[in-house]
């Protein structure tokens, strides 16, 4: 018994006292934790759902936004235009079915920024030890419209954004894209809409001038449905930014078809 007590660290008695008053619980199944568990049970966390895109150059994800990247360059007469592939890498995959859908949304709508940190550091451990965005030197979390941010608290990409930053040792800048208008929620509207609702709703602050150009630009947002919003932030930063500054994406969570 002594034994167990001295494995036992102050702090875990903390967590098991406060367990005691306020369960904490699987942000997936909303089962009660134990005591090492942090933000999802081990069962939930050993069936995670990964993409494994940190090992793939071309995958699901990175096909569907660099096809929304040559859409654009099809509607050009320019026979010059070129832009290098974009990587593009999340965690999870889920459906409207899966219960795994929950984690975003905590995040996103419940306050759950400890949740988005935890997977976030997850993500950012896979990412590390690929060499697909080894050369990564500037993060760049979507922005949110003030208003949303002061309604919301907090911006969930910069959550996720800053956990990346950390672990990669790249620097985060969330002053030069900003996002110039109030663009309505992107649920439950067609593909069609999500684009229309955020052309041309980003652009570049001032502070752009300060920094020099980058190699490698990482963009980070919690979920890739269509990527509209990714690819409108890709919009506002090759106005000033060659072709020859690769622009990849990342997120949480990928929105399979089925």
């Amino acid at each position: 018994m002594d034994k167990i007590f001295n494995d036992l660290k102050i702090k875990d008695f903390g967590v098991a006292l406060l367990d005691m008053a306020m369960p904490r619980l699987c942000v997936v199944c909303a089962s009660p934790l134990l005591l090492r568990e942090r933000c999802i049970c081990t069962s939930c966390l050993m069936d995670l759902p990964f993409t494994h895109f940190w090992k793939q150059s071309r995958n699901p994800m990175a096909d569907r936004f660099n096809e929304q990247i040559q859409k654009a360059f099809s509607s050009t007469s320019d026979p010059s235009s070129f832009e290098p592939y974009a990587y593009a890498v999340s965690l999870f995959f889920y459906n409207s079915e899966s219960p795994y859908k929950r984690i975003p949304h905590h995040l996103k709508y419940e306050g759950g920024i400890a949740s988005g940190r935890f997977f976030a550091a997850i993500l950012a451990d896979r990412i590390k030890g690929s060499e697909f965005f080894s050369d990564i030197d500037l993060i760049l979390p979507v922005p949110l419209h003030w208003r949303r941010r002061r309604k919301r608290g907090y911006n969930q990409a910069e959550v996720i954004a800053s956990e990346l930053a950390s672990a990669l040792a790249v620097q985060m800048n969330t002053k030069l894209l900003v996002r110039k208008r109030y663009a309505r929620s992107q649920i439950n509207v067609s593909v069609e809409t999500k684009g229309e609702n955020v052309r041309g709703a980003f652009a570049l602050s001032k502070s752009v001038n300060k920094i020099g150009m980058p190699r490698h630009v990482l963009i980070v947002d919690d979920t890739f449905t269509t990527g509209s919003t990714l690819n409108a932030c890709r919009e506002a930063l090759r106005t000033v930014w060659p072709p020859s500054v690769r622009i990849s994406v990342a997120t949480l969570a990928y929105v399979s078809a089925t």
